[in-house]
């Protein structure tokens, strides 16, 4: 037995060191592809931080569209637990992509003006993720194909998503099934269409949330639902402060009215009910 003073061996001995026959960590991730990416069009100083940061914030949506459509397919099996662990990370998530906005705020506006115009029409607007992100939870809109339709493989995956339902579809088929009255229009509709508060829906919410004890799963879940949303608001809220702190009032590169688009969409709503109820009880 050693004392607290003995020598010990370097915590490092005994790790593997030859990886000629056999796959590093740097194999594994595959680094050389993913650190050969960034690729900065000028050479201003920030303009590495601006690539770095969108595509770190793809990487994390790639991660949510992989949980989401995970959850969504829980719930249609009446997989709660499974579903509720996934909301959970996904909300994790979305906290990491708010604090990405914090490192891209240090960019000041004269730095950006250095290498904007590089940019071109590029603007994340375009990200095929976001959008399938947002039609994955319940914001479906058919005109925000149109920047992907020189894509055919992402405007067909787009298309997909667009035409299934979303994870709150799925969540309200599930009330229908556990007994809740829910309108049969809210169960089979088009799936195309964005998604309308209901009476039925509402009185569904508002049944569970005055008797938690009673409908203890469904209203943990909720809870986890709104988690998610909540989160989502507050990343679009930074993005949104970003955009202001950095550029102003001025449009975005894509043609966006910039600002004024990003307060718009702070008024969507992807769970409705889920926060009216809270007005109700």
């Amino acid at each position: 037995m050693t004392g607290p003073n003995d020598p010990q061996e370097p915590p490092e001995t005994g790790a593997h060191t030859d990886f000629r026959n056999t796959e590093s960590y740097s194999d594994y991730l595959h680094l050389d592809t993913l650190l050969a990416c960034q690729q900065p069009k000028t050479g201003h100083h920030d303009e590495m931080m601006f690539v770095i940061i969108h595509q770190a914030t793809e990487l994390w949506m790639k991660l949510i569209v992989h949980e989401v459509v995970a959850a969504t397919a829980c719930v249609a099996a009446d997989d709660l637990d499974q579903a509720q662990k996934m909301l959970a990370r996904i909300s994790r998530i979305e906290a990491q992509l708010i604090q990405s906005w914090d490192v891209l705020s240090t960019l000041t506006p004269t730095e950006y003006l250095g290498f904007r115009d590089s940019l071109g029409q590029a603007s994340g607007f375009q990200s095929w993720q976001y959008r399938l992100i947002e039609f994955a939870l319940g914001n479906k809109n058919a005109r925000l194909l149109a920047p992907h339709a020189d894509r055919p493989d992402i405007h067909a995956r787009l298309q997909a998503a667009l035409n299934s339902p979303s994870l709150y579809d799925e969540v309200l088929r599930l009330l229908a099934r556990r007994g809740f009255a829910i309108a049969p229009e809210r169960i089979e509709r088009d799936w195309t269409q964005p998604y309308l508060p209901d009476d039925s829906v509402h009185a569904a919410w508002l049944a569970i949330y005055s008797d938690p004890e009673q409908h203890w799963q469904l209203y943990e879940f909720a809870e986890k639902l709104i988690d998610v949303e909540d989160w989502f608001q507050q990343w679009r809220f930074r993005h949104m402060k970003t955009v202001e702190r950095i550029i102003g009032f001025k449009r975005g590169t894509g043609g966006t009215a910039g600002v004024s688009y990003l307060r718009h969409v702070l008024d969507i709503y992807f769970f409705p009910e889920l926060w009216q109820v809270r007005t109700a009880l």
